[in-house]
């Protein structure tokens, strides 16, 4: 069994809901040999370096979310998309301790597959910011505005990708020429959607 981190004592300490379960999946971590740590302020499972699982708790369900959990076979059905457009993250739900230790056999094999997937090298096929549909108001706007299309076209794929989710993420054309007005200051300084 790895060693506990202090960090992470303090945060289920301090968690207003889901402090059974976390402690149940702390346990079945740490017993399948990963590293805990802190990072991004959750509890973050490691191995040799490479984050394998990290605990999200939310208001229905405290999440196990598998960094690179498109890679698992998921022979017992029990992982869940993070949302629409995560190609990579998969989650398991849980809203009982009774539903952590009755899936013990089965988070072992799951975290066993994630570090051989990550002690191999594999990662997870990633879609091409040429893939994403440009909105016609973008399109239009990088048109009319050099200095915007060329700031536009020097992003990183990532930042690309974070303003086409966010721009035809709108319903209405009008929504989406606001939202491409407001991020320009932003996209001239080189930054994606969720920077600041």
């Amino acid at each position: 069994m790895s060693a506990t981190n202090p960090e992470i004592d303090a945060f289920i300490d301090r968690a207003d809901r889901w402090q059974e379960e976390m402690r149940a999946l702390r346990e079945i971590l740490l017993d399948s040999g990963l590293d805990e740590e802190l990072k991004w302020g959750k509890p973050c499972y490691t191995a040799q370096g490479a984050n394998i699982v990290i605990m999200q708790p939310f208001k229905p369900h405290l999440s196990l979310m598998f960094f690179k959990g498109a890679l698992l076979a998921d022979s017992e059905g029990l992982l869940r998309s993070q949302g629409e457009d995560t190609r990579a993250a998969l989650r398991m739900e849980f809203t009982t301790p009774e539903q952590v230790s009755g899936r013990r056999s089965a988070l072992r094999s799951y975290v066993e597959e994630a570090v051989a997937a990550e002690e191999a090298g594999l990662e997870v096929p990633t879609k091409d910011v040429a893939d994403y549909e440009v909105p016609t108001e973008l399109a239009d706007r990088l048109r009319e505005d050099e200095t915007y299309r060329e700031a536009f076209d020097g992003l990183t794929p990532g930042r690309k990708k974070s303003y086409l989710l966010h721009f035809a993420g709108a319903k209405r054309s009008e929504t989406r020429k606001r939202r491409i007005e407001s991020c320009r200051a932003k996209v001239l300084e080189g930054k994606g959607f969720h920077e600041r």
